[in-house]
């Protein structure tokens, strides 16, 4: 089993859901978080900031802001884990800064509460 978590942008919540739905993946867990990834600055704007060129340092923005995303989890037996990070790159991609990240990790079990059920039981 492997846990599929995805960081993408607010706006694309619904379209990621109804992607997941489409290819069969009904159960997962969705948060609002705040982040940044590393950013995409010109070097010359990144240096006139740094000789103490007003013009470029407001061209920066505000230091370390961070943006609203939603981070998406799931967790799939091993063969679900390939469409699905299809799917979120169908849907995220808009070739753009900031359309997020995908993290793929094992999971070594799981459990249903109600039932008991481990494994793989627990998740499909």
């Amino acid at each position: 089993m492997k846990e599929v978590m995805a960081v993408i942008r607010m706006n694309k919540m619904n379209a990621t859901k109804a992607a997941l739905t489409e290819i069969g993946v009904n159960a997962f867990v969705g948060n609002e978080a705040q982040g940044r990834g590393k950013g995409l600055v010109p070097a010359d704007l990144l240096e006139g900031a740094k000789q103490g060129y007003e013009e470029a340092a407001a061209l920066l923005g505000e230091p370390g802001r961070l943006y609203p995303k939603r981070v998406l989890s799931v967790v799939v037996p091993n063969e679900q884990v390939q469409p699905i990070i299809e799917a979120l790159i169908k849907v995220n991609a808009t070739g753009n800064p900031g359309d997020g990240k995908i993290f793929v990790m094992p999971v070594s079990d799981s459990v249903r509460v109600r039932t008991n059920e481990r494994g793989e039981k627990a998740v499909i």
